[in-house]
């Protein structure tokens, strides 16, 4: 038995939305024949392509065997044969398209930020909530294999108590005068959208309660550290929203995190993205796909004297994690656990009201940025 699900994909012309959503994840489902289930019944996923632009939704439909599009999200809401409403616009486009598909009776699966303020996204959750509609939040980090490693070792035991987690994350955009730039414009715009805080501290509100513990409170500082750049016709503009982020949490258990977020940042590390957690037994640093671990009995014992070149290799002493699972891409992983939820009702916990949580930290790092103060972060209930 196949089960067919139509998924309107809303912003399927945006970097995101095409590779990670379209290509690499519902095309892919496709193409591997669906999502298998017990009693070899199966998900097939049966894409409707939404979008301003109409020749560019065409010649995305030609490059991926002629799937169906249209430019009218009425239209799209108003077909039964789509069950699933997805959402990869700029965020200030978000909100308002997830009202009319919740409105429609759409399941609903987002990009994040799920909003730009915290009551709009609770109204959100509390809009699908009263519709009975299914709903789940992209927080795709947390499927990563090097961020699953981690995970691994802490279910272990691996690092005792966990005292603390340092995250750097980002690398140059260019500005656009002198090199192409390799991500959107409006990233640096305010008024559309724009900004590094709202944009990564969703991301690591999700990762931090995943898996080191509870966000309890914030200080953040932003800085736009490039004041002027050149968009995707060459034009110069002004950037009006941050380029970086620098914040420090205060988790569940006494935990500590820090983590800078930037696109003015020269990589110098083994990937775009490291975490180092460090605990009483042991310590580890993932990128996106391996991840290290030094154990207490591997820990050097430095003695500070930089008046001689040090005897001690700090690289050495760190063993790659070795770990058979077989990892997907993280998306898509997340987009067949979202359509089991839909088709057989299995657990879906990052829903709306997670998203929400993202914006919540977002919202209160930016108010810590203009008070330049540490500020709690209140737990949002499900009610």
């Amino acid at each position: 038995m196949t089960h067919t699900v139509g998924i309107i994909m809303n912003g399927v012309t945006g970097r995101m939305g095409l590779n990670q959503h379209l290509h690499r994840s519902i095309a892919a489902i496709i193409g591997q024949g669906g999502i298998r289930l017990d009693g070899g019944e199966r998900i097939l996923p049966k894409p409707l392509l939404v979008g301003r632009n109409a020749s560019k939704l065409q010649a995305i439909s030609e490059s991926c065997g002629g799937l169906p599009w249209t430019t009218d999200l009425d239209v799209a809401l108003g077909d039964a044969a789509y069950s699933v409403y997805f959402d990869a616009q700029t965020t200030d486009r978000r909100a308002d398209a997830v009202r009319r598909a919740i409105a429609a009776r759409k399941h609903v699966y987002c990009e994040k930020p799920v909003a730009g303020d915290l009551a709009t996204a609770l109204d959100l959750y509390q809009r699908a909530r009263a519709a009975g509609v299914k709903h789940g939040v992209v927080q795709d980090k947390l499927w990563l294999p090097g961020l699953a490693k981690l995970a691994k070792l802490r279910d272990d035991g691996f690092f005792g108590r966990i005292l603390s987690v340092r995250g750097e994350f980002g690398y140059w955009v260019f500005e656009g005068d002198r090199v192409q730039p390799q991500r959107p414009s409006w990233n640096y715009r305010q008024e559309d959208g724009g900004g590094i805080i709202l944009d990564m501290l969703c991301h690591w509100r999700y990762v931090l309660d995943n898996l080191f513990g509870k966000v309890k409170a914030v200080s953040c500082l932003g800085a736009t550290h490039i004041p002027r750049r050149w968009d995707e016709n060459g034009k110069p503009y002004d950037c009006t929203a941050e380029d970086s982020a620098y914040a420090s949490f205060a988790l569940g258990g006494g935990v500590v995190a820090q983590f800078n977020s930037s696109w003015c940042v020269r990589v110098r590390r083994d990937d775009l993205l490291t975490l180092q957690v460090d605990g009483t037994e042991g310590s580890a640093v993932a990128g996106l796909r391996e991840c290290w671990k030094q154990p207490y009995a591997a820990t050097p014992r430095p003695v500070w004297n930089p008046d001689v070149e040090s005897p001690l290799s700090y690289f050495e002493g760190w063993e790659k994690v070795d770990d058979s699972r077989e990892f997907d891409n993280a998306f898509k992983t997340e987009w067949e656990l979202f359509l089991r939820h839909v088709v057989r009702d299995e657990p879906f916990r990052w829903n709306l009201l997670e998203g929400a949580k993202g914006v919540q930290l977002g919202e209160i790092g930016m108010e810590s940025w203009r008070q330049r103060a540490w500020m709690d972060v209140p737990e949002l209930a499900a009610e």
